[in-house]
């Protein structure tokens, strides 16, 4: 693929925790209508990486750029004006709130009158329109899981980065999750999903990324990624 042609690119990306790197050069693209999967252990700086693209941990401003334009010094309310959107690992939901208000509270900063509106979310995942009025957290872990994403999707991102989101579910309820992906693409989002389940990020992805100690070990398609090398990548194990 063309990288002119690239909707968002990390470019030698770095990020600190006070003086701790946690990222050391990090290049990642994700075209417009991918699916880019990001698999590595815990600790391999995925969810650092995701926090870097949203603007919540601080980068240099053109390691970072979306359709072009460096965001990497964007705060993370303006990274979301943009139209990147995350679904944060552990669901983050509003336990004081509903179903219905913690998906409105996604719409706060809306791009536009466009696809995901309440309606729009309540048929791709019915169960939560039958749920709308119970307290969010009330709800079992996927449910709790497809208000996070419907949550995520209220502001009509181009970009949704999901941040484990089959962490701790059961595998139905995991494919039941996933069986979204599609839908979402089709209504205009690209997406990158941080996955420890390697056989899931190699089902629902076009392109992968593996990461060990903040750095890319490994990147291609799944066709072309043998099962060693991904071994390999995952866990530093040399050739």
């Amino acid at each position: 693929m063309n990288n002119t042609k690239a909707l968002l690119q990390t470019h030698n990306l770095t990020a600190f925790y006070g003086d701790f790197q946690a990222l050391f050069g990090v290049d990642l693209t994700l075209h417009k209508g991918e699916t880019v999967a990001i698999i590595g252990a815990n600790g391999a700086g995925k969810t650092t990486l995701m926090r870097a693209i949203t603007g919540i941990v601080p980068t240099p401003p053109d390691a970072i750029t979306l359709h072009g334009e460096a965001i990497g010094a964007l705060s993370a309310p303006d990274v979301l004006a943009r139209g990147v959107a995350m679904v944060p690992e552990g669901r983050k939901l509003f336990s004081s709130l509903s179903v219905e208000e913690n998906l409105l509270i996604g719409a706060h900063v809306r791009r536009g009158n466009e696809h995901w509106t309440l309606g729009a979310i309540y048929d791709l995942f019915p169960v939560l329109r039958e749920r709308r009025y119970n307290s969010a957290t009330a709800l079992s872990g996927g449910q709790q899981q497809m208000v996070a994403i419907g949550r995520a999707l209220m502001s009509n991102p181009e970009v949704l980065l999901c941040d484990e989101i089959s962490l701790g579910l059961a595998p139905l309820v995991i494919r039941d999750i996933y069986a979204a992906v599609p839908k979402i693409k089709t209504a205009g989002a690209s997406i990158i999903v941080v996955e420890q389940d390697i056989g899931q990020a190699l089902r629902v992805a076009d392109r992968v990324y593996c990461m060990m100690e903040g750095r890319v070990t490994l990147e291609g398609t799944p066709e072309s990624l043998s099962r060693e090398a991904i071994h390999d990548a995952y866990f530093g194990v040399s050739a």
